[in-house]
């Protein structure tokens, strides 16, 4: 019998391999040689240097420990720079959401199917925009002088002009206002195919039981669209802890006005490229990465808890 079923055993395994099955590996081959070149191995590199006091941008360099994760949990600018990336990206996150969302329904709401693509095309206008020319158009419109564009309309109502990028009390709100301009239309344009899959008759059954339009929103549209909720907050919470450009083109290195626009990348981006400090740099991403992980954990189990109560 063994005899017998040798050579069966034997041409299944050549069926394993067939031409197709090469021509597939052969066409994913770029992409998984680029994921592991650019994307596996800089992370491993990245945790060695960790564990290193480099010099350069060298992956060796001499065995320190934890010594690194040490000195930045006790720099106190990690910790005003972390303090910042929180509060520009709580703020962020939640009005974006909410005016989002809002401006989603109105659009949603109206009969006019040219009016409905018009404001579309309007409110995702800034996503084409790249953050570089968002920052110097809103460098020039909040400009701390008589000359600047909004203080120039504040002015008209006799208000002092701002220091909206200067002002240490006052520059991260304007960084949320620059934000929320540019990240408006992607949000909207999401909950717009969200709000168009709610099942009509949800709301045919709610009007027949004498609901109106705000309890239909609040007790139809929002828990329907929780899915799409829950996405916006973990990607938004991603992108908040990644601030960088805007805040190195308006602050500097420094972020300035006073250290109130430094965030935990441009901690990083110091670390790594002015001071030649790798080793602290890579240590300080991995935190950062563990903090970012923590709280996507955190949101999804949130969601997940009240999927097992619903």
């Amino acid at each position: 019998m063994k005899t017998d079923t040798f050579p069966e055993t034997s041409n299944k395994r050549k069926k394993r391999f067939t031409r197709n099955d090469w021509m597939g590996y052969l066409f994913s081959a770029p992409l998984i040689i680029g994921v592991l070149a650019f994307a596996i191995y800089p992370m491993i590199a990245a945790l060695i240097m960790s564990f290193h006091q480099t010099s350069g941008l060298s992956v060796g360099g001499k065995w320190v420990g934890f010594s690194n994760y040490n000195y930045v949990v006790q720099d106190a600018l990690f910790w005003q720079a972390l303090t910042n990336t929180f509060f520009i990206g709580i703020w962020s996150v939640l009005l974006g959401i909410i005016l989002s969302f809002v401006l989603a329904s109105l659009i949603n709401n109206l009969n006019w199917s040219t009016g409905k693509n018009f404001f579309k095309a309007v409110f995702f206008l800034p996503n084409v925009v790249s953050g570089v020319a968002t920052t110097l158009l809103f460098s020039f419109l909040f400009f701390p002088s008589k000359e600047g564009l909004l203080n120039f309309v504040i002015g008209i109502f006799g208000i002092d002009p701002v220091g909206w990028f200067t002002n240490p009390q006052i520059s991260r709100y304007s960084i949320v206002l620059m934000s929320l301009w540019g990240a408006l239309g992607y949000n909207t344009i999401i909950f717009l195919a969200g709000l168009q899959s709610v099942p009509r008759d949800l709301y045919e059954a709610a009007e027949v039981d004498g609901a109106g339009t705000y309890r239909k929103w609040f007790y139809i549209t929002i828990p329907y669209l929780r899915p799409i909720f829950v996405f916006m907050l973990i990607m938004g919470t991603i992108g908040a802890m990644k601030r960088f450009t805007d805040v190195w083109l308006i602050g500097g290195t420094a972020g300035n006005p006073g250290g109130s626009l430094m965030t935990v990348v441009l901690y990083i981006y110091r670390n790594a490229f002015l001071a030649s400090q790798m080793g602290m740099a890579t240590a300080a991403s991995y935190l950062l990465f563990i903090i970012i992980f923590i709280l996507t954990a955190f949101l999804m189990l949130l969601n997940r808890r009240k999927d097992s109560l619903d």
